[in-house]
């Protein structure tokens, strides 16, 4: 695994753009050997005070940065897993008063490189809120946003949707789990993030059965926006299916 950034490193990425009226998305390039370059995502959500959380931090171009402070300021700093630190140093020197939050189990690592202000917290909109996801172990954070126009939930390393690899190296991630035809939990990530499946696939169905789910967004892969509902309650039964019957669901792709 790369080691996390001292200073503002700035890889390959796209341009920000809307989810919803309040949520940008970014996708960037992370090389991680052997796999080679992989897909990753930063979401910015903005509160009704015009402060931003931002979710999974990625260092983008000067011109793109100027897009997400007119979006909103950035004040929340939401380490999702203590995988994910790669660029975290760096946010809290651009931003010292941005308040950083991870999950407790991760809180070690991450203080390595900067201090945490916050396992837990209430943002000061009560549309926007912060989920220690159950089943992790403390691990993993997620975000419920919820508009007029129906919910986002963004999650972190939980739910892959990465597409496959040339040669062998691609054969053996997929072999492995970590790429795949459809989101799934990679058992990699189950194995390390996952301390209780069944309480994890709980979660998922009670998110499945949010009357307003629109979309789920994924660090790693497409914005989960076809059946959403399907889709979590589909991965809930594959990771413990003796106790959660599961509709069909024509999963096409997303975008």
């Amino acid at each position: 695994m790369t080691r996390p950034f001292r200073s503002w490193t700035v890889l390959p990425h796209g341009k920000l753009s809307h989810v919803d009226e309040n949520i940008l998305t970014v996708i960037g390039l992370l090389r991680v050997p052997p796999m080679g370059d992989v897909e990753r995502r930063m979401t910015v959500v903005r509160l009704k005070n015009g402060d931003a959380v931002v979710y999974s931090a990625i260092a983008l171009d000067e011109p793109q940065m100027a897009s997400l402070e007119a979006f909103g300021a950035p004040r929340y700093l939401v380490i999702p897993n203590d995988i994910h630190r790669m660029d975290v140093r760096a946010w809290k020197a651009r931003y010292p008063a941005i308040t950083v939050i991870a999950p407790a189990a991760a809180r070690k690592r991450v203080e390595r490189l900067v201090p945490v202000d916050a396992t837990a917290i209430e943002f000061p909109d009560p549309a926007v809120r912060l989920v220690t996801v159950p089943g992790t172990g403390d691990r993993e954070l997620a975000l419920l946003v919820e508009n007029a126009g129906g919910t986002t939930l963004i999650l972190n390393d939980i739910i892959f949707d990465l597409g496959a690899r040339p040669g062998v190296i691609g054969w053996l991630f997929k072999k492995i789990g970590m790429t795949g035809d459809r989101p799934h939990v990679p058992p990699l990530v189950k194995l390390r993030q996952v301390e209780d499946p069944e309480e994890l696939g709980k979660q998922l169905v009670r998110w499945a059965r949010l009357p307003n789910l629109k979309r789920v967004i994924i660090s790693h892969g497409n914005v989960i926006a076809n059946q959403p509902s399907l889709v979590l309650e589909r991965i809930a039964n594959e990771l413990e299916p003796r106790s959660r019957p599961v509709r069909s669901a024509d999963e096409r792709p997303t975008v």
